[in-house]
């Protein structure tokens, strides 16, 4: 498995090796060793989710308060998305970058995006569909959400999607404010708090 940095502290991208014959094929999605040495600490698995969406889907920018957040671990078993993950910690020396990885069904990549940073997909296919494995449950009174759709943001969506589709969005997420709104309504994560949290989890 290699793993490479994101434009962000706290957010990886794993490229698992793949065995094929002709019967299929395997490959390992998630490695404890792999895991604790990019992160510094182990992943607590609280929740595991799934979601499907047809293509033109954009969901997201969701976050959690800090403590504790939600770490998210997220691969895609089937059909096609762009992951794309944004520094939203007030304070942090990357606040506002945006990173974005394929995850599909050619190379099955994963993302690992810690506690603080925002997170967003667009599904470049129907049915396509990701798991995440969340080192907390859902708390709806302490997760919100930004905008995709933000320019202070930018999230680069030009020329993803096929001819004639459409982005779609739920109508929380098309409702949610800009990530200045956010700063602003002090909805946002601190990267103190968030580094605070962090060091907590170390073995």
């Amino acid at each position: 498995m290699q793993v490479r940095e994101l434009a962000m502290a706290g957010a990886y991208e794993f490229t698992p090796v793949q065995h094929g014959d002709d019967r299929g094929l395997f490959l390992e999605w998630f490695k404890v060793e792999k895991f604790l040495g990019a992160a510094g600490h182990p992943l607590t698995l609280a929740q595991a989710n799934m979601s499907v969406s047809k293509a033109g889907s954009l969901r997201g920018i969701h976050f959690a308060d800090v403590p504790p957040g939600q770490a998210k671990y997220v691969t895609c078993p089937a059909g096609a998305v762009v992951d794309f993950i944004i520094d939203i910690r007030v304070g942090s020396p990357t606040f506002g970058a945006v990173d974005a990885v394929r995850l599909d069904t050619v190379d099955r990549r994963a993302v690992y995006l810690a506690e603080g940073l925002g997170h967003a997909f667009l599904a470049l296919e129907d049915g396509s569909t990701l798991t995440y494995l969340c080192s907390t449950g859902y708390s709806p009174g302490r997760e919100h959400g930004i905008n995709p759709l933000d320019p202070g943001i930018g999230l680069p969506l030009d020329g993803l999607l096929p001819a004639g589709v459409e982005y779609t969005l739920s109508d929380k997420d098309a409702q949610a404010p800009s990530l200045e709104e956010a700063r602003l309504a002090g909805l946002l994560p601190t990267w103190d708090a968030c580094q605070e949290y962090i060091a907590t989890l170390a073995p």
